[in-house]
């Protein structure tokens, strides 16, 4: 329901993303795999592919103070609140190849087919000049049923309530994750599963 809502609903949609990021480990997921690849005080460029806010690459900035970040979105109200914004089409990213340092994706593969998926995988390395982090949801019954049991400690919005059990239901194993990302040619990747988070990450490298 995300993509197309109206810009009330949708705006207040985002800020629970946030929220959900911040408390269930997005953020501290991405800044760990960071932290992997470059020192906190390394200049480098960083493009957060389907972006939304652009709460990820604003809470990596606040860490790596030599980050230079790009959020990429197809929905220009998404990018209301992003620095360094640029509306455009994941599928074919406008940038040229390794125009960027670190490539960027979270809770966004599920969206799409696995074939669509394998697509993104190599567009995101194809630009990257260093490396691509990715991460998604883990399918598991627990985060299914965690957003509407908490709905009464939250407040979710019905777009959650919508849209959160769906995208579980849509996501991966770690085994499936890591075959994708073999498909798009990655190489060896080490997909790691987040606990209590239920999320699942991988750092790839460019040899």
């Amino acid at each position: 329901m995300l993509d197309e809502a109206p810009p009330e609903p949708t705006r207040q949609n985002l800020r629970e993303l946030v929220t959900i990021n911040r408390l269930l480990g997005g953020h501290r997921i991405l800044l760990d795999r960071l932290g992997e690849l470059v020192p906190p005080d390394e200049r480098f460029t960083f493009l957060d592919i389907g972006a939304a806010s652009g709460d990820m690459a604003a809470v990596a900035g606040r860490r790596f103070a030599g980050m230079v970040p790009i959020n990429l979105d197809r929905r220009a109200l998404h990018l209301e609140q992003a620095v360094t914004a640029v509306c455009g089409d994941a599928f074919r990213l406008p940038f040229a190849d390794r125009a960027v340092d670190v490539t960027h994706c979270s809770l966004f593969l599920h969206h799409f087919t696995n074939d669509q998926v394998v697509a993104l995988l190599k567009e995101m390395h194809r630009v990257a000049r260093r490396a691509a982090i990715v991460q998604d949801l883990e399918r598991n019954p627990l985060p299914y049923y965690f957003l509407p049991a908490t709905r009464w400690l939250f407040g979710w919005s019905e777009l959650v309530l919508h849209d959160g059990p769906i995208s579980v239901e849509a996501a991966f194993k770690a085994s499936e994750l890591k075959a994708l990302a073999r498909q798009a040619g990655l190489g060896e990747v080490n997909v790691r599963t987040h606990r209590p988070a239920f999320r699942l990450s991988f750092l790839a490298r460019r040899s």
